[in-house]
């Protein structure tokens, strides 16, 4: 057993069964022995990639697309960057660095803010950006005024419910044990409409809270907010709760705290989460979509045209990781919301 599986264990004989949401919550953020708070999970040597580890150009692209909504607002100086999740600060490193170069009035606006709660990963943000940013454990503890919110791969790791109909009812799905070993089973009844035998469905409820958090602040202070991440645009898509360990799915209940834990988003339900809280929420894309949209088969070609024949075959494996409808194109959805009144952004016209 891992120190956690221990805790959990004995939590289960004291308490009785874990809801998943409880259970996700302490596998990836308990103080001690949480995931997120005793490692860097990131890159080849971890247990997966984000986008922005893949390539340069996702995160320039990012760059390119808040420096057109920044034109659209306006121009307010200052202006919040607001980052959720922002793994090593390689996204805003980019995003910056695009900023100095093709739009220094945003370049010499910008306020980073990174919401973090892992000391591990606030460290590796503070080595690459120093004294660029400012460092909350919150979206509310961020300065009021106009932003950007930015949440790359953010709401896949945000604890989900789990509930399963059987023989007419809904359950809530739980982590207990059986023959001393973690478990998933059913839990008591709960309230929920429709459904045949054997579904899953995956309520939300702190993904919901946090984009209606987003959405008001838009509605409030102006700005528009750009969620990136793996999931769904309408429906139910049954038991999408996953564990990755060195690039490898693993079940569920193997080695608390030591495996990452995610989950498909509804984009559905947040566009709806940020609509009921102000916000103007535009249509979503694939990731493809947009990053063909922005402009990524020109920029991985500029930057080929003075490569050398490894770094070529390397940009074309990027490019096709983040883009090709067989990989992260289509599988990763774009939502963006902006304040009551503002233009939908290129390219969610």
């Amino acid at each position: 057993m891992t120190p956690l599986e221990r805790l959990i264990a004995e939590t289960i004989a004291a308490e009785g069964p874990l809801t998943i949401d409880r259970y996700m919550g302490l596998c990836l953020g308990h103080p001690r022995y949480g995931y997120y708070m005793t490692r860097d999970p990131l890159g080849e040597k971890g247990d997966f990639l984000t986008a922005p580890e893949i390539s340069q150009v996702f995160g320039e692209l990012i760059g390119v697309w808040a420096a057109e909504l920044w034109r659209m607002m306006g121009g307010p100086d200052p202006v919040s960057i607001i980052e959720l999740g922002p793994g090593r600060g390689t996204l805003m490193a980019d995003m910056l660095r695009t900023f100095k170069r093709a739009a220094p009035g945003l370049a010499a606006a910008a306020r980073v803010h990174l919401v973090e709660t892992s000391p591990v990963l606030e460290a590796r943000q503070r080595q690459l950006l120093g004294a660029a940013a400012r460092w909350h454990a919150r979206l509310e503890d961020v300065p009021d005024g106009p932003a950007i919110v930015i949440a790359n791969e953010f709401f896949d790791a945000i604890p989900n419910r789990q509930i399963e109909r059987r023989q007419g009812r809904w359950h809530e799905r739980v982590v207990g044990l059986a023959d001393g070993q973690l478990a998933i089973g059913l839990g008591a009844p709960v309230a929920a409409q429709g459904g045949e035998d054997g579904d899953i469905r995956e309520p939300a409820p702190a993904r919901g809270a946090i984009a209606g958090a987003i959405g008001a602040r838009l509605a409030r202070d102006g700005g528009a907010a750009l969620v990136i991440d793996y999931g769904h645009l309408a429906g139910q898509a049954g038991d999408t709760l996953q564990a990755m360990r060195g690039h490898r799915f693993v079940p569920v209940t193997a080695a608390p705290g030591e495996c990452d834990l995610t989950s498909h988003v509804d984009f559905q339900a947040l566009a709806q989460a940020l609509a009921e809280s102000g916000a103007s929420v535009c249509r979503p894309l694939s990731q493809r979509q947009f990053l063909l949209a922005m402009g990524s088969e020109a920029r991985f070609a500029q930057l080929a045209a003075t490569a050398d024949a490894p770094t070529r075959d390397m940009l074309a494996r990027q490019q096709a990781r983040l883009a090709e409808p067989s990989q992260m194109g289509n599988l990763f959805k774009v939502l963006a919301a902006t304040a009551p009144g503002l233009e939908a952004p290129y390219p969610f016209q």
